[in-house]
């Protein structure tokens, strides 16, 4: 079986989702198409050798509907021969296109594909896919589930509940991830993956000047006295400052057979080593990055300790500290130029954000092996191994 490399990855800034925020007056299609064309541009290679472009988007309606992959890929001037689509895994969407994208590769099927993704979440809010009224699980998740499922917001406050994950404990590692993606983007880690977009060019939700007095006078984000009555453990220590913003981004990544990046003379960012996807107890819906970090380890044959950077989502501080104990893993290494509570979440995008960021983080500290991993709704995870190439 053939290998599959990383040989470019590229984002936009990750602007605040919100009506008054740097990105919000672009139209998503445009996002996804800035990042296309850069990635193009970047890497020197033939657009027209692409195979195909998989995307990720998690709310697929409105400005983002009709296959928003593929308008990228007109908007952004590849040759119409080049085609696309969308995929939806919740938060993972983009990570799972670069599996799909990677697993094409190694089959044989793809020789070149890029794997990226989108979200606009001022201009088309989560849940808007789902109409007042309507219920989108169905009679049979309700037979199976007679209690019902909950927010995640409820669940990363039953996760803190469950692992005995304190507010301080949540806070400072809010304020460590704010502080991490500063000092990167002080030292200009970030320069070479972000391709400033009109005129924005940093991310605009990492606030340097965070501290824990100020993260204390935050108010719970998720209280709900129906929940209160039925999860009395809840302590309420979830806030809008220990869990990720709402944002615009998008970011892509060039996926190519190894022998084909030796014959265009492309060096590349590493080897897409192993994956993995599960899925878990939905009501606890973002504890699946466990079970996914554990699986993709025992299938490359490695443990926890050889693995020298890891990249794990922060939907919620709560996520990442529950997932640390489970699995041990050294919190130094973990997300080392922030993550999304500092750096943003924009859905659809934070899949191949995270790659992006992964794989100059890699080069930047010489690191052999990386590992992703992406709690998701519904009770889902990804994870995979990227390995430098030498």
């Amino acid at each position: 079986m053939r290998d599959a490399v990383i040989v470019e990855a590229v984002r936009t800034p990750v602007g605040k989702g919100k009506p008054n925020g740097a990105l919000a007056h672009v139209h998503p299609v445009e996002l996804l198409a800035h990042t296309l064309r850069t990635l193009v541009e970047r890497s020197g290679v033939d657009p027209a050798l692409i195979d195909d472009v998989i995307g990720g988007t998690v709310d697929q309606v409105g400005e983002q509907a009709m296959n928003t992959t593929r308008y990228a890929v007109l908007s952004a001037g590849l040759p119409e021969t080049v085609p696309a689509t969308t995929v939806d895994r919740q938060c993972g969407s983009s990570q799972q296109a670069v599996h799909f994208a990677a697993q094409g590769v190694m089959s044989g099927a793809y020789d070149i594909v890029v794997a990226c993704g989108v979200e606009s979440m001022s201009r088309v809010p989560m849940w808007s896919n789902v109409p007042p009224g309507k219920d989108p699980f169905g009679p049979g998740v309700a037979a199976r589930y007679p209690e019902g499922l909950v927010p995640q917001g409820i669940s990363a406050e039953l996760i803190a509940a469950k692992w005995s994950i304190s507010r301080a404990e949540m806070d400072s590692f809010a304020i460590s991830s704010h502080q991490k993606a500063a000092a990167a983007w002080e030292a200009g880690l970030f320069d070479a993956q972000v391709a400033p977009l009109e005129g924005v060019s940093r991310d605009e939700s990492v606030r340097p000047g965070t501290t824990a007095e100020v993260l204390a006078g935050l108010k719970p984000a998720y209280y709900d006295p129906g929940f209160a009555e039925r999860f009395p453990q809840i302590e309420w220590n979830v806030t809008a400052g220990n869990a990720s913003p709402v944002n615009d981004g998008a970011s892509a990544v060039l996926i190519m057979a190894g022998e084909t990046a030796a014959r265009l003379g492309l060096r590349p960012l590493a080897r897409l080593h192993e994956f993995a996807v599960i899925g878990s107890d939905p009501l606890l819906m973002l504890t699946g990055v466990i079970p996914a970090t554990e699986k993709v380890l025992r299938r490359a044959g490695l443990g926890i300790g050889d693995i020298d950077l890891f990249e794990v989502n922060e939907a919620f501080s709560s996520v990442v500290l529950a997932w640390r104990q489970e699995t041990g893993a050294d919190l130094a290494k973990v997300n080392v130029h922030g993550g999304a509570i500092a750096l943003g979440h924009p859905l659809g995008a934070s899949g191949t954000r995270l790659t992006t960021t992964l794989v100059h983080a890699m080069r930047e500290r010489g690191a052999r092996f990386g590992l992703q991993t992406m709690c998701e709704a519904g009770g889902l995870a990804n994870a995979m191994i990227l390995e430098a190439v030498r």
